[in-house]
Protein backbone atom coordinates (compact mmCIF):
# COMPACT_ATOMS: atom_id res chain seq x y z
CA UNK A 1 0.00 0.00 0.00
CA UNK A 2 2.76 2.41 1.01
CA UNK A 3 4.76 1.51 -2.07
CA UNK A 4 1.71 2.09 -4.27
CA UNK A 5 1.16 5.50 -2.67
CA UNK A 6 4.76 6.48 -3.32
CA UNK A 7 4.41 5.34 -6.93
CA UNK A 8 1.20 7.33 -7.40
CA UNK A 9 2.76 10.48 -5.93
CA UNK A 10 5.81 10.09 -8.17
CA UNK A 11 3.64 9.69 -11.24
CA UNK A 12 1.50 12.70 -10.28
CA UNK A 13 4.58 14.89 -9.85
CA UNK A 14 6.01 13.73 -13.17
CA UNK A 15 2.76 14.58 -14.96
CA UNK A 16 2.17 17.88 -13.18
CA UNK A 17 5.72 19.27 -13.29
CA UNK A 18 5.78 20.24 -17.01
CA UNK A 19 2.42 21.96 -16.60
CA UNK A 20 3.68 23.84 -13.54
CA UNK A 21 6.84 24.93 -15.36
CA UNK A 22 4.80 26.10 -18.36
CA UNK A 23 2.39 28.03 -16.13
CA UNK A 24 5.29 29.67 -14.30
CA UNK A 25 6.83 30.72 -17.60
CA UNK A 26 3.58 32.24 -18.84
CA UNK A 27 3.11 34.05 -15.54
CA UNK A 28 6.64 35.45 -15.71
CA UNK A 29 5.90 36.82 -19.19
CA UNK A 30 2.74 38.66 -18.14
CA UNK A 31 4.31 42.15 -18.10
CA UNK A 32 6.00 41.62 -21.44
CA UNK A 33 2.86 40.20 -23.04
CA UNK A 34 0.80 43.10 -21.69
CA UNK A 35 3.24 45.60 -23.21
CA UNK A 36 3.05 43.89 -26.60
CA UNK A 37 -0.75 43.96 -26.46
CA UNK A 38 -0.75 47.63 -25.45
CA UNK A 39 1.72 48.43 -28.23
CA UNK A 40 -0.59 46.78 -30.76
CA UNK A 41 -3.46 49.01 -29.63
CA UNK A 42 -1.31 52.15 -29.63
CA UNK A 43 -0.04 51.46 -33.14
CA UNK A 44 -3.56 50.78 -34.42
CA UNK A 45 -4.79 54.05 -32.89
CA UNK A 46 -2.01 56.07 -34.53
CA UNK A 47 -2.57 54.28 -37.82
CA UNK A 48 -6.27 55.21 -37.79
CA UNK A 49 -5.85 58.78 -36.53
CA UNK A 50 -6.64 61.27 -39.34
CA UNK A 51 -4.06 63.68 -37.87
CA UNK A 52 -1.31 61.11 -38.40
CA UNK A 53 -1.43 61.33 -42.19
CA UNK A 54 2.36 61.70 -42.57
CA UNK A 55 2.99 58.63 -40.44
CA UNK A 56 0.46 56.63 -42.44
CA UNK A 57 1.96 57.68 -45.77
CA UNK A 58 5.53 56.89 -44.76
CA UNK A 59 5.11 53.64 -42.86
CA UNK A 60 5.99 51.73 -46.01
CA UNK A 61 9.46 53.32 -46.04
CA UNK A 62 10.27 52.58 -42.40
CA UNK A 63 13.05 50.13 -41.53
CA UNK A 64 11.59 49.57 -38.07
CA UNK A 65 8.93 50.94 -35.72
CA UNK A 66 9.35 51.69 -32.02
CA UNK A 67 6.14 51.84 -29.97
CA UNK A 68 5.90 53.11 -26.38
CA UNK A 69 2.31 52.79 -25.14
CA UNK A 70 2.96 54.78 -21.97
CA UNK A 71 5.63 57.38 -21.25
CA UNK A 72 5.13 58.79 -17.78
CA UNK A 73 6.17 62.22 -16.61
CA UNK A 74 8.01 62.68 -13.31
CA UNK A 75 7.85 66.18 -11.89
CA UNK A 76 5.99 69.27 -13.09
CA UNK A 77 6.87 71.20 -16.28
CA UNK A 78 10.54 70.16 -16.03
CA UNK A 79 11.81 66.76 -15.01
CA UNK A 80 12.40 63.28 -16.31
CA UNK A 81 10.03 60.98 -18.07
CA UNK A 82 10.28 57.46 -19.31
CA UNK A 83 8.65 54.19 -20.16
CA UNK A 84 9.04 50.90 -21.98
CA UNK A 85 8.88 50.33 -25.70
CA UNK A 86 8.85 47.50 -28.21
CA UNK A 87 10.58 47.53 -31.58
CA UNK A 88 9.61 45.57 -34.67
CA UNK A 89 11.82 45.61 -37.76
CA UNK A 90 11.48 44.71 -41.41
CA UNK A 91 13.71 41.90 -42.68
CA UNK A 92 15.67 43.42 -45.57
CA UNK A 93 15.57 40.19 -47.60
CA UNK A 94 12.03 38.93 -47.17
CA UNK A 95 10.27 42.18 -46.30
CA UNK A 96 8.60 40.45 -43.35
CA UNK A 97 8.22 42.20 -40.01
CA UNK A 98 9.95 40.53 -37.07
CA UNK A 99 10.28 41.04 -33.32
CA UNK A 100 9.50 42.50 -30.93
CA UNK A 101 12.57 43.52 -28.96
CA UNK A 102 12.08 45.34 -25.66
CA UNK A 103 13.60 48.71 -24.76
CA UNK A 104 13.47 51.41 -22.11
CA UNK A 105 13.05 55.08 -23.01
CA UNK A 106 14.20 57.95 -20.79
CA UNK A 107 13.89 61.59 -21.82
CA UNK A 108 13.90 65.09 -20.44
CA UNK A 109 10.25 66.08 -20.44
CA UNK A 110 10.62 69.78 -21.21
CA UNK A 111 8.10 69.34 -24.00
CA UNK A 112 5.35 67.97 -21.76
CA UNK A 113 2.38 70.30 -21.47
CA UNK A 114 1.48 71.29 -17.92
CA UNK A 115 -1.04 68.93 -16.38
CA UNK A 116 -0.30 66.03 -18.71
CA UNK A 117 1.51 63.15 -17.09
CA UNK A 118 1.22 60.31 -19.60
CA UNK A 119 1.88 60.16 -23.31
CA UNK A 120 2.18 57.46 -25.97
CA UNK A 121 4.72 57.39 -28.76
CA UNK A 122 5.27 55.82 -32.16
CA UNK A 123 8.66 56.33 -33.82
CA UNK A 124 9.47 55.42 -37.40
CA UNK A 125 13.06 54.32 -38.01
CA UNK A 126 13.73 55.68 -41.48
CA UNK A 127 17.41 54.85 -42.15
CA UNK A 128 19.88 51.99 -41.88
CA UNK A 129 21.84 54.14 -39.43
CA UNK A 130 18.79 54.42 -37.22
CA UNK A 131 18.27 50.66 -37.31
CA UNK A 132 21.94 50.04 -36.52
CA UNK A 133 21.78 52.27 -33.44
CA UNK A 134 18.87 50.20 -32.13
CA UNK A 135 21.17 47.19 -32.02
CA UNK A 136 23.50 48.91 -29.55
CA UNK A 137 23.03 48.48 -25.80
CA UNK A 138 22.14 52.17 -25.48
CA UNK A 139 22.10 55.29 -27.64
CA UNK A 140 20.99 58.91 -27.56
CA UNK A 141 18.46 60.33 -30.00
CA UNK A 142 19.76 63.55 -31.47
CA UNK A 143 23.31 62.53 -30.61
CA UNK A 144 24.03 59.09 -32.04
CA UNK A 145 21.17 59.41 -34.52
CA UNK A 146 19.09 62.34 -35.77
CA UNK A 147 15.50 62.63 -34.52
CA UNK A 148 12.68 64.84 -35.76
CA UNK A 149 9.19 65.46 -34.47
CA UNK A 150 6.69 64.00 -36.89
CA UNK A 151 4.41 66.49 -38.65
CA UNK A 152 0.82 66.33 -37.47
CA UNK A 153 -2.32 67.16 -39.38
CA UNK A 154 -4.33 65.76 -42.23
CA UNK A 155 -2.48 67.92 -44.76
CA UNK A 156 1.05 67.48 -43.38
CA UNK A 157 3.38 67.34 -46.39
CA UNK A 158 6.75 68.05 -44.78
CA UNK A 159 9.69 66.12 -46.21
CA UNK A 160 11.84 65.04 -43.29
CA UNK A 161 15.40 63.79 -43.40
CA UNK A 162 16.10 62.08 -40.08
CA UNK A 163 17.02 58.68 -38.74
CA UNK A 164 14.04 58.70 -36.39
CA UNK A 165 10.70 60.46 -36.84
CA UNK A 166 8.74 60.46 -33.58
CA UNK A 167 5.07 61.08 -32.98
CA UNK A 168 3.59 61.49 -29.52
CA UNK A 169 0.08 61.96 -28.26
CA UNK A 170 -1.40 62.68 -24.85
CA UNK A 171 -5.11 63.14 -24.27
CA UNK A 172 -5.64 64.48 -27.75
CA UNK A 173 -2.65 66.86 -27.60
CA UNK A 174 0.17 66.14 -30.02
CA UNK A 175 3.91 66.70 -29.85
CA UNK A 176 3.97 66.59 -26.06
CA UNK A 177 7.52 65.31 -25.64
CA UNK A 178 10.89 66.62 -26.75
CA UNK A 179 12.73 63.50 -27.95
CA UNK A 180 16.07 65.20 -28.61
CA UNK A 181 18.45 63.74 -26.02
CA UNK A 182 16.25 60.73 -25.29
CA UNK A 183 18.21 57.71 -24.08
CA UNK A 184 17.02 54.42 -25.55
CA UNK A 185 18.40 51.20 -24.03
CA UNK A 186 17.80 47.54 -24.74
CA UNK A 187 16.01 45.71 -21.95
CA UNK A 188 17.92 42.43 -21.79
CA UNK A 189 15.94 41.17 -18.81
CA UNK A 190 12.58 41.66 -20.54
CA UNK A 191 13.88 40.10 -23.76
CA UNK A 192 15.14 37.08 -21.81
CA UNK A 193 11.86 36.62 -19.93
CA UNK A 194 9.72 37.00 -23.05
CA UNK A 195 11.70 34.56 -25.18
CA UNK A 196 12.72 32.21 -22.37
CA UNK A 197 16.48 32.55 -22.88
CA UNK A 198 19.18 35.25 -23.13
CA UNK A 199 18.87 37.06 -26.46
CA UNK A 200 20.16 40.33 -27.90
CA UNK A 201 18.36 42.85 -30.07
CA UNK A 202 20.37 41.52 -33.02
CA UNK A 203 19.17 37.98 -32.29
CA UNK A 204 15.58 39.20 -32.43
CA UNK A 205 15.59 41.82 -35.17
CA UNK A 206 18.42 40.71 -37.51
CA UNK A 207 19.24 37.04 -37.03
CA UNK A 208 15.60 36.26 -36.18
CA UNK A 209 16.70 33.34 -34.04
CA UNK A 210 13.69 33.64 -31.72
CA UNK A 211 9.98 34.18 -32.28
CA UNK A 212 6.84 34.41 -30.19
CA UNK A 213 3.36 33.55 -31.41
CA UNK A 214 2.00 36.05 -28.89
CA UNK A 215 3.42 38.84 -31.07
CA UNK A 216 1.58 37.73 -34.20
CA UNK A 217 -1.21 40.26 -33.79
CA UNK A 218 1.25 43.16 -33.51
CA UNK A 219 3.23 41.97 -36.52
CA UNK A 220 0.06 41.45 -38.54
CA UNK A 221 -1.20 44.96 -37.75
CA UNK A 222 2.12 46.51 -38.77
CA UNK A 223 2.28 44.38 -41.93
CA UNK A 224 -1.24 45.44 -42.94
CA UNK A 225 -0.43 49.09 -42.28
CA UNK A 226 2.73 49.06 -44.40
CA UNK A 227 1.19 47.02 -47.17
CA UNK A 228 4.16 44.63 -47.14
Amino acid sequence: MQQSLRSWIGTAITVALPTMVFATGVCAQSDQRSLVTAATLTFANFKNDPDMAWLQRNLGRAKAVMIAPEITKAGFILGGSGGRAVVVARDAKSGKWVGPAFYTVATASVGFQAGISVSEMVTLVMTDKGLDTLLADSFKMGGDAAVAAGPVGAGAQTDLVADFVSFSRAKGIYGGINFDGTIVSTSDKWNRIYYGKPVTASDILVRMSVRSKQANELLNVVTAATGK
